[in-house]
């Protein structure tokens, strides 16, 4: 296939974005995820034979429609779902994006790293890291997966000075105590290519989506944390 055909499955794009990643940007929710958070907003973007079709030439022209609006710090980025799963639909994305001179952001849970996604990151910019547990226990019962494996991503970001800005979701009882926290800050203190950290409060406001779905929410008796303690948590990390 040429390279101008290559096509992904899309869930959805945000023309205007202000919550994902630096500045205004043009936001694209890939279809298709690998893991099972508990604390998941998107289970609609789970099914890997989901969402609409469209190709990375399709995308980057509908995106430089909106870079008046991206000033000096906005671009695109990549969501999902999880992108890491179409690798090369995002690189010739990011490609093109970058050609027209589009800064580019992948925002992502780490899951996964070979050759296809290493292609990816040569055209990435900045990538939105989402670190959710500090624990590998917490992880499996969680997330469905090892923490290694984004660790395993975060270490390869590191060697290549990529840089990342980590993320993650605070949820009371599970990643709110000052050991998880400690551990948060050494993961920062040791990976200089974290440039900046982000606490994001629990929300439950997704359950409507599970209802719809038929789908049990997992984390529906876990309560959301209030802004005055993430806040307080946020200053505890070096950056």
């Amino acid at each position: 296939m040429s390279e101008s055909l290559i096509q992904g499955r899309i869930n959805s794009i945000q023309t205007l974005g202000a919550l994902d990643g630096p500045g205004v940007r043009f936001v694209v929710f890939t279809q298709g995820c690998n893991l099972r958070c508990g604390c998941c907003h998107n289970p609609d973007t789970w099914d890997t034979e989901g969402g609409k079709i469209v190709s990375a030439k399709e995308l980057a022209d509908k995106a430089l429609r909106y870079r008046e609006y991206f000033g000096e710090e906005g671009g695109v980025t990549v969501s999902g779902g999880e992108p890491l799963l179409q690798p090369e639909f995002v690189k010739e994305f990011f490609r093109f994006c970058k050609i027209s001179g589009l800064h580019t952001c992948l925002d992502t849970s780490g899951s996964i790293l070979n050759d296809s996604v290493k292609d990816l990151l040569e055209y990435t910019d900045l990538v939105l890291l989402d670190i959710k547990y500090t624990t590998d226990e917490l992880y499996h019962k969680y997330v469905g997966c090892s923490i290694e494996k984004p660790f395993k991503f975060l270490n390869y970001l590191n060697q290549k000075k990529i840089p990342v800005i980590l993320r993650q979701v605070i949820i009371p009882g599970l990643n709110d105590d000052k050991e998880s926290i400690a551990r948060t800050s050494k993961i920062i203190e040791n990976h200089p290519c974290i440039v900046k950290s982000e606490l994001l409060g629990f929300k439950n406001i997704c359950k409507v989506k599970y209802d719809k779905m038929g789908l049990e929410f997992p984390f529906e008796d876990y309560q959301q944390p209030s802004k005055k303690l993430v806040e307080e948590l946020q200053k505890k990390l070096p950056r």
